[in-house]
């Protein structure tokens, strides 16, 4: 309600309910960690799966964080704004997904005993935000190390890393490859600008049937779509390629047209005008002597006659997204009119197109091509199940490669970096929620040696005496638990190493997170009491009007 010049007055009916202060947040708090014990057992290599029922009967399993969160239905609003933080994490760097959500709950809890001891949450988060920037400064500086993106070994690694604790991990080599020569094809440097657009120009087709192993990686591209007729041509070498955004038939008109015949030959005249359309269309596309024309409209009877007499393959009603990755695959350009296609615009860096049978679908494949900016990964198996949590899986692996193109900095795995960063905090402070903080990161290392049955206790203390002798100031102390046996390792240079765009993301938004559900000190609903009334609606208040009358 918001009075004339006044400041606002918040009028809460008998139906609002209000609580505030010190339950609120610990509420909150209270929230953030069952989300974060859902997750928990599904980071590290023996994560465990989770098996989630939608509304509409359909089964996901999956160990990936933000797949788990994005099924679950909650109602309180801290426990909303956790869930959101797994998909931030998910789109921006891809990986990461578990840890953001136990590290932001772990951080929650870490400030649970400050609050009870009536500390003001504005101390608590001031001295978070300090430890957030200490973090940025020691992951950018001494704790992350160089890498080659040229490197092919030392990124296959990286990549593996992230495998490694997915359902794919069985076939890590072949998804490594694939999600490698993936991100390598769509990489474009321009003007110093480095652009790798993997949701755009890197498609993934599902197709049930056969194994994992068949899975596949084009240098080029896969449509489901097959030839408009069957005696065109289903194989041809170093094809000339024609994109086109209009249609091969006679155009209707935009709104209702009345046309008015006097006399006979006036119909006969129509049809021939609408046969003129079609075949002056049909003579632009065969002037330039192309062996395949692709339309993202229809093709008329008419032109597929035509066409097929010039022995060129039509495909019809293509998407506007694949006709683009066709484009930059052959190098063809996109016309909207025919009569404006120039030779400039065919696409020749194909080498061979051809139909295939697959399943009980035909799929166009346009490959072997020169230079191609856009790829499709062709993914095999036994199940739509199996099918969909490879994809998601693959696409955490691309998402890792394109993180390292674009920032190639690493920092040391297995729950490493998170001691590494914690034993520097904790040399800087004494007490407080910033040590609280630096102890809150040894979630990571203490989780993995959960979830593969090591001694917690005793791992831990063994690993924090590592980093706590660790002299040399030049690199970073790779210490860290491996996730299959859990012991204690050295990641050498064949060990886990995470990309540093990963962990910067990690860190920042569970930080960040648990400073937003900090401040909160007021939660407000207007909620619907039994037997009240639905609000009236204009119909209902005219219908009761009448009734009166």
């Amino acid at each position: 309600m918001f009075g004339s010049g006044r400041s606002p007055i918040l009028v809460l009916s008998q139906n609002t309910k209000r609580e505030s202060g010190r339950k609120v947040q610990l509420e909150n708090i209270n929230a953030g960690k069952q989300i974060a014990d859902v997750i928990r057992t599904c980071l590290g290599p023996q994560a465990m799966l989770k098996m989630l029922m939608d509304p509409m009967g359909g089964i996901v399993m999956t160990n990936d964080g933000n797949a788990i969160l994005r099924e679950i239905t909650v109602q309180h609003p801290a426990a909303k704004s956790m869930i959101e933080i797994a998909r931030t994490q998910d789109e921006e760097v891809g990986d990461g997904t578990t840890s953001v959500i136990v590290l932001a709950g772990e951080m929650l809890a870490a400030a649970e005993q400050f609050l009870s001891q009536n500390m003001h949450p504005t101390v608590i988060i001031r001295q978070y935000r300090e430890a957030l920037e200490d973090m940025v400064v020691l992951l950018e500086g001494p704790l992350s190390i160089p890498v080659d993106r040229n490197d092919k070994a030392a990124l296959a690694n990286v990549v593996k890393g992230c495998i490694g604790t997915k359902f794919i991990g069985r076939w890590s080599d072949l998804a490594v490859n694939i999600a490698l020569d993936a991100v390598n094809t769509v990489l474009l440097v321009e003007n110093g600008r480095t652009e790798v657009d993997i949701k755009r120009y890197a498609k993934v087709e599902k197709i049930p049937g056969g194994s994992v192993e068949e899975s596949q990686i084009l240098r080029g591209v896969m449509v489901n779509k097959d030839v408009t007729h069957p005696k065109m041509r289903r194989y041809i070498k170093n094809p000339r390629i024609i994109l086109l955004d209009c249609s091969l038939e006679y155009k209707k008109g935009e709104s209702q047209t009345n046309v008015e015949i006097t006399t006979e030959t006036d119909f006969t005249r129509l049809l021939e005008l609408e046969e003129e359309h079609v075949r002056r269309q049909c003579d632009d596309l065969i002037a330039l002597k192309p062996d395949v024309v692709f339309t993202e409209k229809g093709v008329s009877d008419l032109a597929q006659h035509f066409l097929l007499k010039a022995g060129i393959s039509a495909v019809r009603r293509l998407r506007k997204s694949d006709n683009n990755r066709v484009a930059r695959a052959c190098g063809a350009t996109i016309a909207n009119r025919t009569e404006e296609l120039q030779e400039s615009d065919v696409g020749t860096g194909a080498g061979l197109f051809e139909i295939k049978k697959l399943g009980d679908e035909y799929f166009c494949y346009i490959t072997e091509c020169k230079n191609p900016k856009a790829c499709t990964i062709l993914l095999r198996g036994a199940s739509k199940d199996i099918l969909n949590e490879t994809e998601r899986n693959l696409q955490d692996a691309l998402q890792v490669a394109r993180n390292i193109m674009l920032l190639p900095r690493l920092v040391p795995g297995g729950g490493a970096i998170e001691m590494a960063v914690a034993q520097k905090l904790l040399l800087k402070a004494t007490h407080g929620p910033y040590r609280a903080l630096a102890h809150a990161l040894e979630i990571i290392p203490k989780t993995i040696a959960q979830n593969c049955g090591a001694n917690t206790i005793r791992t831990l203390t063994a690993l924090r005496a590592k980093h706590a002798n660790h002299t040399d100031q030049s690199k970073p102390c790779a210490w860290g638990i491996d996730g299959e046996s859990g012991e204690i390792v050295e990641q050498g240079t064949d060990g886990l190493w995470e990309p540093l765009a990963v962990k910067l993301q990690t860190y920042k938004t569970a930080i960040e997170t648990a400073i937003l559900l900090l401040r909160i000190d007021d939660i407000v609903s207007g909620s619907k009491k039994k037997g009240d009334r639905e609000p009236a609606t204009p119909a209902d208040v005219q219908r009761e009007q009448q009734q009166q009358d």
